[in-house]
C-alpha cells in the first residue's frame, strides 16, 4: 500500500520527535510492504519566521495532497509578544478548521512499568484505559462575536445540531468497539448548548442499544478523572470541556511524553500529534521523549490507513521498550542511565525488527 504523509515538525522539540516517528514508520513500511512518502511543511512559529503566517498556503496545499498529517508541536516564548494573528497556535486552530477535523481522540492508558511515575496511587491508575473524544471545530473557541475592551470581554458559545450529532456518533462507534460504555460530559444544569447536547445524546443512544450511556456534569467528571479514572471507557464532550479534561487526564500516566492524539473527520483523513507541546526548555538537547509522537504515528496507521496489525506492532514495541526498563530523561529514575531521543527510538526500531523475525519464524513452523 502506498500512502503520502505530510510532516509538519513545527517548533521546539517538534522536529526531534517527528524524526523519531518517521524513522519508525519507515521500518513499518519495510517490514509490512508499504510505501510511505514523506513531504515536509511549515506551521506555527517556524512558519511565522519563514512566511509571516502560522499556516501558509503552501502547507495547506501539501496537506490537501496527502493522505494524513503528522504534526510535532507549535508555540514557544519566542512568539509570545506577537499580535494575535501571528501566534503559533493560530496555525493549529486554522488547520483543524480548514480540514474540518471535528473529532479529537486522546487515549489515556496506564503503562504497567510506569505506574510509579503517576502522581496518583498505583491502585488508582493500574486499570486506566480511556479515550476522550473532544469536539474540535465548534463551541467557544470559534464562536462570534468574540472581542474585548478595557471594560468588558465577549465570547460566544454556539453549537449546531449537526456539529453535536457527528461527534456523538463518532464516540458511540468507538465505545461499541471498546468496552461498550459512553460518558457524555456537559453542563446541562446551566448552559443552553449543553441542554441541546444532552438531548441529542439521548436521541442517538437509541441507535446504539449495546452501549451503556451516562451523563455527567463537567465539574463532577473532573473530580472523578482523578478519584476513579478506571471507571471511564469513552468520554465525549464539547470543545472547551474536552480541552481541559484531556489535559487533566494526561497527568495520570505520569508524563505528557506518553500521550498521542488524533484529529479526524468522517473520511479517515486526520492530523496526528503528541499532546506534550513544544517544550522549548529541552529543545535541541536530544533528550525529548519521542513515545507520544511514535504512538501518534500508530494512531495514524489505525484510523487513517486501516492498518491495525501495523499499529498494534508499534504499540507493542513501545510498551516492550518500557518494560525492558528503557526510559528517556523525563521518566528515568536513574538519570545516568537515561537514553537520548535517538537511542530510545532505536530501541523501538530494534523491537519492531525482532517482532518481524519472531513472527517469520513462527510462520515457517506453521
Amino acid at each position: 500500500m502506498e500512502k503520502r504523509v505530510a510532516v509538519l515538525p513545527g517548533d521546539g522539540i517538534g522536529p526531534e520527535v517527528m524524526e523519531a516517528a518517521v524513522k519508525v514508520l519507515e521500518v513499518v513500511g519495510r517490514r509490512f510492504n508499504h510505501t510511505f512518502e514523506f513531504s515536509y511543511g511549515s506551521i506555527g512559529g517556524d512558519a511565522i519566521d519563514r512566511h509571516r503566517n502560522p499556516l501558509p498556503d503552501e502547507t495547506i496545499a501539501l496537506c490537501e495532497s496527502s493522505d494524513a498529517v503528522l504534526l510535532g508541536a507549535v508555540g514557544g516564548p519566542k512568539w509570545d509578544n506577537n499580535p494575535s494573528e501571528l501566534r503559533p497556535e493560530k496555525g493549529l486552530l486554522a488547520i483543524r478548521k480548514h480540514f474540518d477535523l471535528f473529532a479529537n481522540l486522546r487515549p489515556v492508558k496506564a503503562v504497567p512499568s510506569l505506574l510509579q511515575a503517576s502522581p496518583l496511587k498505583e491502585e488508582v491508575v493500574r486499570e486506566v484505559d480511556m479515550i476522550i473524544v473532544r469536539e474540535l471545530t465548534g463551541g467557544l473557541y470559534f464562536g462570534e462575536p468574540s472581542n474585548h475592551t478595557n471594560q468588558s470581554g465577549v465570547d460566544t458559545l454556539i453549537y449546531t445540531r449537526e456539529e453535536i450529532e457527528r461527534i456523538v456518533e463518532k464516540a458511540f462507534e468507538l465505545a461499541r468497539l471498546r468496552k461498550g460504555k459512553l460518558t457524555s460530559v456537559d453542563k446541562a444544569n446551566v448552559l443552553e448548548s449543553s441542554k441541546l447536547w444532552r438531548k441529542i445524546v439521548d436521541e442517538k443512544r437509541k441507535m446504539f442499544p449495546d452501549v451503556e450511556v451516562e451523563h455527567q456534569l463537567v465539574d463532577s467528571a473532573a473530580m472523578k478523572i482523578i478519584t476513579n479514572p478506571a471507571a471511564f471507557d469513552v468520554i465525549v464532550t464539547e470543545n472547551m470541556f474536552g480541552d481541559i479534561l484531556s489535559d487533566e487526564a494526561s497527568v495520570i500516566t505520569g508524563s505528557l511524553g506518553l500521550l498521542p492524539s488524533a484529529s479526524v473527520r468522517s473520511d479517515r483523513f486526520g492530523l496526528y500529534e503528541p499532546v506534550h507541546g513544544s517544550a522549548p526548555d529541552v529543545a535541541g538537547k536530544g533528550i525529548a521523549n519521542p513515545a507520544a509522537a511514535i504512538l501518534s504515528a500508530a494512531m495514524m496507521l489505525r484510523y487513517s490507513f486501516g492498518m491495525e496489525d501495523e499499529a498494534a506492532a508499534v504499540e507493542k514495541a513501545v510498551n516492550t521498550v518500557f518494560e525492558d526498563g528503557c526510559f528517556t530523561k523525563d521518566l528515568a529514575s536513574n538519570q545516568e542511565r537515561a537514553l537520548t531521543t535517538t537511542e530510545w527510538t532505536d530501541k523501538v526500531v530494534d523491537e519492531l525488527d525482532l517482532q518481524f523475525v519472531s513472527n517469520s519464524i513462527m510462520f515457517s513452523y506453521v
